[in-house]
């Protein structure tokens, strides 16, 4: 047999198709024809467990002859050691892919242990909260205070420590409310993560806000819940400090007006007065479309999907526009009645920010801010009532105030509370078979708070226009 040389397998031609060649070391080579050519498939014959086996050594021209024959004796000295060559080349096999499964596997858990805590926010956005407006409140609270600080760090790596910083930053900038936010969010995400793989692993040693005591980081003088009533002489106040406002800016003279004191914006004087009249929500109000609102009958619905509350549990919303609450639309008709939106923002895109007025009415509370003036933000206390003796006050207070009024007025809190679009606790099979919409009583009791703001707002011998009006 010999040898087998180069230029014998260059000389083979497409008639040698099915050839054996064989040489010495029993090296056997079968002459194959293909689309691309021919070439010769090696193997090793040898005998092993009292029967001949096969050792696949290469395909020339692809493998080089020389190497063909190095694993033709690798083979050779595998035997010599009692092992089947073709084993050994299945374990090697099997070795390889493990290892590269290995690589694979420690790659994804480098990927999964370096996972963010803003990557666990976007995901919890995604698939595990479902608020109002697409979370649109949510990712703008934690895009202010969770995530210029922790949106970057491991997710494994957050610390109580790292939580109670950011609770004291908010809490020092006089929102200790807004902490308590803050900290059930941080807290209801982490509690999802928890749940869930891949981010349960990177919480090995439990929830870090579980060990963050909020209440150790307010201040002694917070109130779970704010309990502020305008009086009927407060009241008074503000609608004479609108007044005073709007005419100290027309009396100022030409050239003056940039640098004097700007009024309240009138869109938001009338804003106070409808949620004072309707007892609404300022975000459901600031939300209103003129679609919704029906001056000729006086009448006003609140979609669903502006309401506050969890989404599906929240409800539509009837209100029954009273005289004196009629009056303040119709002013703000006056001057947004052309726009889609009530309070249209400026580029008419969509209805304003839902903070909008109570920022506005915070700004010119200022003695009640423990802050630096804002950029482009009024700073003075304009707006402050009783001199400041009951404290500050906020657009949601005015929705209280009114439901306050409404119990001195003797209306029951059963349609106070449907007034307000309470959703009502109580007997399951009560809520599912009686249905009774109030609308009577609702409509009466709006009607007896109009004349009731009638009286404080608009006194005898003083005209309506002059308490609010367009300039």
């Amino acid at each position: 047999m010999g040898k087998l040389t180069i230029k014998e397998l260059e000389a083979l031609t497409s008639s040698d198709h099915g050839r054996t060649l064989r040489e010495d070391g029993n090296l056997i080579g079968k002459v194959l024809l293909h689309k691309q050519g021919l070439s010769v498939q090696f193997h090793y014959r040898f005998k092993w467990g009292g029967k001949y086996k096969d050792f696949a050594c290469g395909t020339w021209p692809r493998a080089k002859l020389l190497h063909i024959r190095d694993a033709r004796d690798c083979a050779k000295q595998l035997l010599k050691q009692g092992i089947d060559p073709c084993t050994h080349k299945r374990a090697a096999k099997v070795q390889a892919h493990a290892e590269v499964a290995a690589v694979l596997d420690s790659a994804a858990q480098d990927a999964t242990d370096s996972l963010t805590l803003g990557e666990l926010f976007e995901t919890w956005l995604r698939d595990g909260v479902a608020r109002n407006n697409d979370n649109a409140e949510l990712r703008r609270s934690f895009n202010k205070d969770v995530l210029p600080s922790l949106g970057t760090k491991p997710l494994r790596d957050v610390t109580e420590h790292d939580l109670r910083a950011i609770l004291r930053r908010v809490v020092a900038r006089n929102a200790p409310r807004r902490a308590v936010s803050v900290y059930a969010d941080i807290n209801q995400m982490l509690s999802w993560a928890e749940k869930r793989k891949p981010w349960r692993a990177l919480l090995i040693d439990g929830n870090p806000a579980h060990l963050v005591d909020i209440e150790q980081l307010l201040p002694d003088d917070y109130e779970e819940e704010r309990s502020r009533v305008l009086s009927t002489e407060e009241l008074r106040e503000l609608k004479q400090i609108c007044i005073r406002m709007d005419q100290t800016y027309a009396d100022l003279p030409p050239g003056q007006k940039y640098s004097g004191i700007r009024p309240l914006k009138k869109e938001t004087e009338l804003a106070l007065w409808i949620c004072l009249g309707t007892l609404c929500r300022i975000g459901e109000l600031l939300a209103a479309e003129w679609r919704h609102v029906d001056l000729d009958n006086g009448e006003w619905f609140i979609p669903a999907k502006n309401v506050k509350g969890k989404r599906g549990k929240n409800q539509d919303h009837h209100l029954f526009l009273s005289p004196f609450t009629r009056h303040h639309f119709e002013m703000l008709y006056s001057l947004t009645g052309t726009s889609t939106w009530c309070f249209p923002a400026k580029d008419d895109s969509g209805p304003v920010f839902s903070k909008t007025v109570s920022k506005q009415v915070g700004d010119r509370q200022e003695m009640f801010k423990k802050r630096k003036p804002l950029s482009r933000r009024r700073h003075d206390n304009t707006l402050v009532l009783a001199s400041g003796l009951n404290g500050a006050w906020t657009p949601h207070d005015l929705r209280r105030t009114g439901a306050t009024m409404m119990q001195a007025l003797g209306i029951s809190l059963d349609v106070i509370d449907r007034c307000q679009n309470h959703v009502l606790a109580g007997s399951r099979v009560r809520r599912h078979y009686l249905h009774h919409d109030y609308a009577s009583e609702k409509k009466d009791a709006w009607t007896l708070l109009g004349t009731k703001l009638e009286s404080i707002v608009f006194p005898k011998g003083e005209e309506r226009s002059n308490c609010v009006s367009p300039t």
